[in-house]
């Protein structure tokens, strides 16, 4: 059901060597920078907290050879209150970097999220056409989430981990150092393991990611599709074909927690040689008389330590990996671009590059000779001439798939033309802002999207400056408040979810009361009749008459009775424009127009008839 390849984007192809991407991380680092204060502290309890941990081991020495220089005569009190000290220490520094941490995390994932969320609002739709909606929910909740975790906590574990292995290395080499390079010595093996054991967990993380983007997609479909699945029984098919991205994903899971599970015990088992061998000549060397018991003791603690961070460390490699394969993803959402976009000299003109100031209306808008096709490259409009005037109504009619709602697209500039120009008042509208000009349209889907809220916030959507008197007009002006008024709190009543509480009718009364409030200068109806009752639509139709009053009005329409008024009715067939005129004149022309009129009625008969009759059976 899902192309695996909709989840890549080519990332895996490029990072395929499973290397660290230095740039990667570069640009990642972009988002801690401001937080730069913040981490030199977390940075600094982590040198604290191994300061302390370093300076235990040399309180033990001094104890113990104290007490076997002494015997019971020995001072015990400054060795308990060095100790006391350095505990001191080391809870003051564990405190500071759980905060620290904790609030360097937050911000960060807070920062990412925003990046990746505002560069959303500005792609291109072709960039949503090929991306399920899970496939952005995991790159902003989970992989963002695990980015944060590994700047925060892992900048902690690297330094202190340095911090903790620098201090064992001086205290060794201080104490002894033929021990010293003993224990030094593993480090070369290590390195050798990390290399080897790097890529394949880098590898099996991507397989990780991506089988979650999937789960995260199939999830969000199951849930949104859920009244379909239940019409058509279809609840085992959905839970079989959801088994095997959950297979997939417990495989590829398992696959990183071997390769991680091997990669540690590597690690424990070098260290356990080093401390072997350590012990053992240090024994040696105790016999010998060449140093003393504590300081064994000490040394040993700090080969442990030596080897602590190091266990530490290539877990926090093992998470590095992990979050590498987050970060290439996350980025890709980040950093990808918009295919319709402002050029860098429209962009600098801002919106003064609008032909006329906002107090006037856009005269002409002329599609000339206009052509495009999808990324496969298959035509889907072709020599497209059409002259869209203020004050004029405009109705696209045509078989489904014709093309009436890709040329909808272009006007709104979803899509880019591939041939030809849009002329707004004369001017190629890719010479003017985007931003700019789509804020001169408004747009009513034949499914509106209602948000969660009160009906006030929806209209006001369109212009949220406007006043609760000016929400109030919008309706009225459309014919809403009628069962606005109905509804226990009015204007205030909670929609629910994606509008659930309303009916398609009442959603769409309300979506045309957000774009009257808009007060847009061109307005695009796609189809906005098709899915509700009579009665409904003879509300609609009356407030759009009222919305299309002094603006230029495109019509997308499937019921052919409701544009027999537009000044223009344009037939498209195929991606081309086969017949235009009105409605009089088309039937005289005894065309498509008049074909499929003629069939369309006599549907709307037979379908009449049929219910008659049930009517007369059931009484």
């Amino acid at each position: 059901m899902y192309d695996d390849e909709l989840y890549d984007d080519g990332h895996d192809a490029r990072h395929a060597s499973g290397k660290l991407q230095t740039g990667l991380w570069r640009r990642l680092a972009d988002f801690a920078w401001p937080y730069r204060r913040g981490i030199a502290g977390l940075a600094a309890c982590a040198v604290v907290t191994a300061a302390a941990d370093v300076s235990f081991p040399l309180i033990t020495r001094g104890l113990i050879d104290s007490i076997a220089e002494h015997g019971s005569e020995a001072v015990l009190w400054p060795w308990a209150l060095a100790y006391a000290i350095a505990t001191l220490m080391l809870c003051a520094s564990i405190g500071g970097f759980v905060w620290l941490g904790g609030r360097i995390r937050t911000q960060i994932a807070h920062d990412i999220r925003q990046a990746a969320f505002e560069n959303v609002q500005q792609l291109s739709f072709a960039f949503f056409d090929r991306r399920p909606v899970g496939w952005l929910m995991a790159r902003m909740t989970s992989d963002c989430e695990r980015l944060s975790n590994i700047f925060a906590w892992g900048i902690l574990d690297l330094v202190w981990g340095v911090s903790m292995m620098t201090g064992a290395v001086i205290a060794m080499t201080f104490m002894s150092p033929p021990l010293m390079l003993v224990v030094v010595a593993i480090v070369p093996l290590l390195a050798l393991a990390s290399a080897r054991f790097k890529r394949r967990i880098l590898t099996t993380a991507r397989d990780v990611r991506r089988s979650n983007a999937m789960i995260t997609a199939s999830f969000n479909e199951s849930v949104t599709g859920v009244l379909t699945t239940r019409a058509f029984n279809r609840e085992d098919d959905n839970h079989a074909r959801f088994g095997v991205l959950a297979d997939n994903m417990y495989n590829a899971s398992v696959r990183n927690l071997l390769h991680s599970a091997l990669y540690l015990p590597v690690v424990l088992a070098l260290a356990s040689i080093a401390m072997g061998l350590a012990l053992a000549l240090g024994g040696i060397q105790l016999l010998g008389g060449l140093i003393t018991a504590g300081t064994l003791v000490a040394f040993l603690t700090y080969a442990r330590h030596f080897f602590d961070p190091v266990e530490q460390l290539a877990g926090w490699f093992a998470e590095l990996q992990m979050a590498q394969a987050s970060a290439e993803r996350v980025l890709s959402l980040v950093d990808a671009v918009p295919e319709v976009r402002d050029r860098p000299d429209v962009a600098a003109k801002g919106r003064q590059a609008m032909p006329a100031q906002r107090t006037e209306r856009i005269e002409r808008i002329e599609f000339a000779d206009v052509a495009f096709a999808y990324g496969n490259g298959i035509p889907v409009l072709s020599d497209v001439d059409l002259t869209l005037e203020r004050d004029k109504v405009t109705a696209l009619v045509g078989h489904t798939g014709s093309g009436k709602s890709t040329l909808a697209s272009l006007l709104c500039r979803y899509y880019d033309p591939v041939g030809g120009a849009v002329l707004v008042d004369g001017i190629d509208y890719r010479n003017l802002p985007l931003a700019s000009w789509q804020a001169r349209l408004g747009v009513v889907l034949q499914t509106p999207h209602v948000f969660t809220g009160t009906i006030r916030d929806n209209v006001r959507y369109g212009r949220l400056d406007a006043t609760d008197a000016e929400v109030d007009a919008a309706l009225e002006a459309v014919g809403a408040m009628t069962f606005v008024r109905g509804l226990p709190d009015g204007v205030d009543f909670q929609v629910g979810e994606a509008g659930s509480r309303l009916s398609s009718g009442q959603k769409q009364l309300v979506s045309l009361a957000r774009v009257m409030l808009a007060d847009p200068d061109v307005v695009i109806l796609d189809e906005a009749t098709s899915s509700i009752d009579s009665e409904t639509e003879f509300r609609i139709q009356r407030a759009m008459r009222k919305l299309f009053a002094g603006r230029i009005a495109l019509v997308i329409a499937h019921r052919l009775s409701t544009i027999r008024e537009a000044e223009q009715i344009v037939v498209v067939d195929g991606g081309r424009i086969i017949e235009r005129g009105d409605h009089a004149r088309l039937m005289q022309a005894d065309g498509a127009y008049a074909g499929l009129y003629r069939v369309q009625r006599a549907s709307d008969a037979a379908r009449a008839g049929h219910w008659a009759e049930v009517t007369v059976e059931s009484a």
